[in-house]
């Protein structure tokens, strides 16, 4: 069972684990509505009852195809928190007026994706709307016109972004007159850059949380030869019998133990693989294994 957490001051409680859905169309058992429903009412078993999805993830499926999974489980809409996303236009059979890929959050498609997110998703609001991808051609006062109109009307409940630097999220915040709640980055062992480079930081100075995601670096932590994943395997093998758990497990705790609080996001099709990873809310990291994990990402000590 997962514990709650807020993704900002005055922004939606959450679960510690957000249940990904950027394979979903991928699932080798399917992705019919019962094969959907039952993941749903897995995670919330769980106590997952937070669900990140993206107007493009599955070829601009996948929202619809989760929300009929959705319709299967009547009244469970208030007991669930909805992240999606937009703003990444790819090219698509769906999306045949896409001549190349790009990013585009103009007020009319920002409006527009929201609507149709509405439509797939059978609500009647969002509880957080991310802005998928910073754009060269942003404008800010566009974008954030869209997300005011949009709150204005209840139509989502809180904004934020996803993989935005600090001033590109500094820049769209300064727009605003409410807060922008999380930003979505990647954030494993593999990828400790956003714990050095600020942005960690910068999401603490704001009140706000990120949400993680590939917290094991779309599985290479588990699965690569290369010398970087194998020498942190190599650590978290050392280090789990220690806690009466093993590799995967650990690698989770790692994360949770941030002060930060962050959310993780889960990109599994395995529900074993969303039990396993629950599993690390019981784990206390010590600070100095803490330090010895980053160490084996690093490949050195700290200065």
């Amino acid at each position: 069972m997962t514990d709650r957490i807020r993704l900002s001051q005055n922004g939606p409680e959450v679960s510690r684990f957000a249940y990904g859905t950027w394979r979903l169309m991928q699932d080798p058992d399917g992705h019919e509505p019962a094969r959907v429903a039952t993941k749903i009412a897995a995670c919330l078993d769980l106590g997952i009852t937070t669900f990140d999805l993206a107007e493009v993830y599955g070829s601009y499926l996948c929202e619809a195809v989760f929300g009929e999974g959705l319709s299967i489980h009547k009244g469970l809409r208030n007991r669930i928190e909805i992240i999606t996303k937009c703003g990444i236009s790819t090219t698509s059979p769906q999306r045949p007026q896409n001549r190349i890929a790009h990013y585009d959050l103009s007020e009319r498609t920002i409006v527009a994706s929201a609507e149709q997110s509405l439509k797939h998703l059978d609500t009647d609001y969002l509880d957080v709307l991310l802005m998928h991808r910073p754009s060269p051609m942003m404008d800010p006062d566009e974008t954030a016109a869209a997300l005011t109109g949009l709150r204005t009307a209840g139509k989502i409940r809180h904004a934020g972004v996803s993989n935005f630097s600090q001033g590109q999220f500094d820049l769209l915040q300064s727009r605003l007159d409410f807060p922008l709640v999380t930003n979505q980055i990647e954030l494993s062992l593999l990828q400790t850059t956003p714990l050095f480079d600020g942005a960690v930081e910068h999401l603490m100075k704001h009140r706000a949380t990120p949400m993680a995601w590939s917290p094991t670096a779309g599985g290479k932590l588990f699965t690569s030869n290369e010398e970087r994943p194998t020498r942190v395997r190599a650590a978290l093998d050392a280090l789990a019998p220690k806690y009466e758990t093993n590799a995967e497990v650990l690698a989770y705790a790692w994360l949770l133990a941030h002060p930060i609080r962050m959310q993780v996001v889960l990109g599994t099709n395995k529900i074993d693989r969303v039990r396993v990873a629950t599993e690390a809310m019981k784990i206390k990291l010590d600070l100095q294994d803490w330090f010895i994990l980053l160490k084996a990402s690093a490949g050195k000590d700290v200065p």
